[in-house]
């Protein structure tokens, strides 16, 4: 029995040791968060928007100290206001008028747990602090909006509607607040889809889901056949095309050197009946952690920003035009014989120093080893745009895939094309050399996606719609 005394009593010193730390003092006049599996304490202030020492110092915690599942904190600064607090990640389509009337919660409530200065800091995948007594949950439901020259009555009669319970549900003052093309919330009805815009839009897609410099992105719109849209990604304009008349695509490439931080989205268009739509939303957008080359032995007059820059532009008076006939479909093949299809030279996005100079240049291309002569395929069908010598790419080949996509093929020392014609994938175009701001031979390849070089890796390694 004394045995068992001595190895209770330790085991019990052992459990209070290892016992996780608990916020003390947490009553139902403040406002809580519940800790969630997989929570950690610089994850929960970071989603919460408060400074970690705050949320450590106002629930008696060390950065020592574990929480667990079903532990309460209090949220520090936010003494005036009580209740539970939960987080949701923000999708594109939702702003702080939506998600206010999706959860019943006033907007300037939604303000000030969040602490907003500005509508655009809930960007895409942000967390949204919400609050309730009671459990919080999204409600589905339709949304309608004011054609021109249509009046609220008009609206609340063809939706069969009380036009009274639209104006409470949505925290309009009165009919008067109301304006064409504003999105209006219906609670109680059977509907779902980005709450930033009318019912007809039920769907809207970025493919991939976080924007990181260098890489192409697929936005996708469902609207009605007839409908018109357009758009933005920062200053590149968005080209929509469409095969079905229901689902509107766009292809965007993000630039190498874009500064990492948020960028806008905007989408805008007309329905068929008239009624007019329009959001911008920001979006984060991330480095791509390129790595940094210096490449010696290139011909000096072609190293230079201006001179860079120029041939830049010269070759976007080809690449920013987007043509509504698509030539390919599925993955890009490699460019060069397949014993050669990943020898890869040097990658896309490096930042590159030449002859000496700063990193003031990046890689627009991949390179792949090759002999002189070797063989150039046509990465995908298209029609040849351009053939001829270029200072920097020397002798190149650019080919118009259709929606704003084309590939280029630099430094070659022969044609086996020419403007106009159209190729197919796997055709033998080209040969390698060493022309242009080169050390020696390979083939140089890009792929451009509305006027911005991207990392051609994605185009071989994906199928894109």
């Amino acid at each position: 029995m004394n045995k068992i005394f001595r190895f209770s009593l330790l085991l019990l010193l052992l459990l209070s040791l290892a016992t996780p730390a608990f916020a003390q003092g947490n009553s139902p006049d403040n406002l809580v968060y519940i800790v969630q599996a997989g929570d950690t304490l610089w994850a929960i202030a970071r989603k919460l928007h408060v400074y970690y020492d705050e949320m450590l110092a106002v629930n008696g915690l060390t950065e020592n100290s574990s929480i667990i599942p079903g532990t309460q904190l209090i949220i520090p600064g936010l003494g005036d206001l009580s209740g539970v607090a939960i987080t949701v990640k923000v999708p594109f389509g939702e702003t702080l008028q939506s998600i206010s009337r999706r959860y019943q919660i006033p907007e300037d409530s939604l303000i000030k747990i969040n602490r907003l200065t500005s509508p655009f800091e809930l960007y895409v995948g942000v967390s949204a602090v919400l609050v309730g007594e009671n459990e919080i949950e999204a409600q589905d439901g339709k949304r309608v909006s004011l054609a021109p020259e249509e009046s609220f009555l008009e609206m609340a009669i063809k939706e069969n509607l009380n036009p009274w319970v639209l104006v409470t549900a949505n925290n309009q003052g009165g009919t008067w607040d109301l304006i064409p093309g504003e999105v209006l919330f219906v609670p109680g009805t059977e509907s779902s889809g980005p709450g930033g815009f009318p019912d007809e839009i039920k769907k809207i897609d970025f493919s991939p889901n976080q924007f990181v410099q260098g890489h192409t992105y697929v936005i996708e719109v469902n609207i009605p056949d007839g409908a018109q849209i357009s758009g933005s990604l920062g200053e590149y304009p968005l080209s929509f095309f469409t095969k079905d008349g229901k689902t509107y695509l766009s292809l965007q490439g993000l630039h190498a050197k874009e500064s990492p931080g948020l960028k806008s989205i905007s989408l805008s268009g007309v329905l068929t009946d008239g009624t007019p739509f329009a959001l911008t939303q920001m979006v984060e957008v991330f480095s791509g952690n390129y790595h940094y080359e210096e490449i010696i032995g290139v011909p000096q007059e072609t190293v230079g920003i201006a001179i860079t820059e120029d041939e830049t532009t010269q070759l976007q008076e080809y690449t920013l035009q987007s043509t509504q006939s698509k030539f390919w479909a599925g993955d890009f093949l490699s460019p060069v014989p397949p014993a050669l299809s990943a020898a890869y030279a040097s990658y896309y996005g490096g930042r590159r120093s030449y002859n000496g100079s700063g990193y003031y240049y990046f890689h627009s291309g991949l390179d792949y080893f090759s002999s002189m002569g070797g063989d150039i395929y046509a990465a995908a069908p298209g029609k040849v745009v351009f053939t001829g010598p270029l200072l920097l790419h020397g002798n190149t080949t650019l080919i118009n895939h259709g929606w704003g996509v084309y590939s280029l093929y630099a430094h070659q020392s022969e044609f086996l094309v020419q403007e106009g014609q159209q190729v197919s994938a796997g055709a033998l175009i080209g040969r390698v050399g060493s022309t242009g701001r080169s050390t020696g031979p390979h083939l140089h390849w890009e792929v451009w996606v509305g006027g911005i070089q991207v990392d051609p890796l994605d185009w071989v390694d994906n199928s894109y719609p």
